[in-house]
């Protein structure tokens, strides 16, 4: 990528976003900021009991990372986010309008297996049913690229420049 970009990593749980996140913002030379870290207390109370969140839920959440995406604007960053939904990356981009979205994806079953030998995360395994279930995958008119989460976390970063590098300015 040419010019510094706010990059949000995006997908569903498991999918590696606080893996692949900071390395994205490594190689790029740029901050990288958690996505889970914007959540109030209460999101993570109801995560954690195994309640998944409504869009009520979410609008603070996504106007935090969009503040911070906003803040970043010129300088770059890269932040995960599920942006799950297409209204929910719209938000996002109303406060940061520049930004690109870096969708990692896979197999239910290779993420479900990976959530599992997760350690001290609040999002319980039965929860994924519900992330599949409000994905919407990019659209043609999203400025991003959809990265398969297959192989190490070296090889899935650079797939992810490699994509994100072809995107227009």
């Amino acid at each position: 990528m040419s010019t510094p970009q706010v990059v949000v990593v995006m997908g569903v749980a498991g999918t590696g976003k606080t893996t692949i996140g900071p390395l994205l913002a490594r190689a790029l030379g740029v901050p990288y900021a958690e996505g889970d870290d914007f959540h109030p207390p209460e999101n993570i109370a109801k995560m954690s009991a195994g309640t998944p969140l409504g869009d009520h839920d979410r609008w603070p959440w996504l106007d935090a990372i969009g503040q911070w995406a906003h803040g970043r604007a010129g300088a770059g960053g890269v932040v995960s986010s599920s942006a799950l939904k297409r209204a929910y990356r719209d938000r996002l981009r109303a406060a940061a309008p520049d930004a690109v979205f870096l969708h990692l994806t896979g197999e239910r079953d290779l993420i479900e297996r990976r959530m599992a030998g997760r350690k001290g995360h609040f999002m319980p395994t039965r929860l994924l049913d519900s992330q599949f279930a409000a994905l919407q995958s990019l659209d043609a008119d999203e400025r991003g690229v959809a990265v398969e989460v297959t192989g190490t976390p070296e090889e899935i970063t650079a797939r992810a420049l490699t994509g994100l590098s072809r995107l227009a300015p």
